[in-house]
């Protein structure tokens, strides 16, 4: 006879009034619940923190001003899964996401910054981007969807372009979530077993690996040429997805100093070991 798992029984309840009493139980039964812990932790967190998201999307609205926050990242660092975290209860008629496709004949004549200018933020809005302008500055070059002269006028033009942007008061925020290689194929094979989850599979995807190191290359050079004192990279580690959403939302909310912030029932500044300045980023994991 196999030996059978432990469990609570019904007289086990009947004992029990207190979280703490229930752990306990657990505990002397030799039940392991350390996952389960862990997600209601998150869950608890990640519902506190977009209270706060709530907040903020008030006061952006109340005093009309202008956000906007860059989600960047090699291809499954988790982009998508935080935008969704993020604006999951607030306001869409103040808030938007933009995830540009190729441009078209039209938009290719045009400013390389033209057409992510007409999706900036209305006085009082909030503005996601799901990939950004910064596609020239790594997916294009390594692509080759551009040439050596666009990618070098972008990279002389960019920090000039944000430090516009800073003066008439747009604040931005720029997020670059790291993943390893390894990970990066982890999460590429979910996607492929997900028939939910395969049509985000493409073939540039699976060049992400193939390039891993020219994906290297230009990503530090974007942070070289781009990570300025009034518009900052912001690195998060992202090989644990479920931190990365908690991090990356606590350090956004840390930016600002809102109305009811104070009544925060939760950590509202980020942990250091997961959310750090690029020239704070000595190890990085991709």
């Amino acid at each position: 006879m196999k030996d059978q798992k432990p469990q609570l029984e019904i007289e086990d309840f009947a004992k029990i009034s207190t979280i703490d009493e229930l752990k306990l139980v657990i505990a002397n039964k030799g039940i392991d619940i350390e996952k389960t812990m862990i997600r209601v932790h998150y869950e608890s967190e990640l519902k506190k923190l977009q209270i706060e998201m709530v907040k903020l999307q008030r006061w952006i609205l109340k005093n009309k001003k202008r956000v906007i926050i860059l989600f960047e990242g090699r291809d499954a660092a988790g982009k998508g899964g935080n935008i969704r975290r993020f604006s999951e209860h607030l306001n869409p008629r103040s808030m938007r996401t933009v995830a540009l496709t190729k441009p078209t004949e039209k938009e290719s004549g045009q400013w390389y910054f033209e057409r992510y200018i007409k999706e900036f933020p209305s006085p009082g809005e909030m503005v996601l981007f799901d990939r950004s302008w910064y596609n020239r500055a790594v997916v294009e070059p390594v692509m080759g969807f551009c040439d050596t002269d666009q990618y070098k006028k972008f990279m002389t033009q960019v920090p000039e372009f944000e430090h516009m942007l800073y003066d008439d008061g747009i604040k931005i925020i720029k997020l670059w979530f790291s993943i390893s290689k390894g990970v990066q194929q982890e999460r590429f094979d979910a996607r492929l077993k997900n028939p939910l989850k395969r049509w985000k599979f493409s073939p540039v995807d699976k060049k992400g690996q193939e390039r891993w190191d020219d994906y290297t290359k230009y990503k530090e050079k974007m942070f070289s040429g781009t990570h300025t004192s009034y518009s900052p990279w912001i690195i998060v580690k992202a090989n644990n997805k479920k931190r990365a959403r908690l991090e990356a939302m606590r350090y956004v909310l840390s930016q600002f100093e809102y109305e009811g912030k104070d009544e925060s029932l939760t950590n509202l500044y980020p942990d250091p070991n997961v959310v750090m300045r690029y020239f704070r980023s000595n190890q990085q994991i991709d």
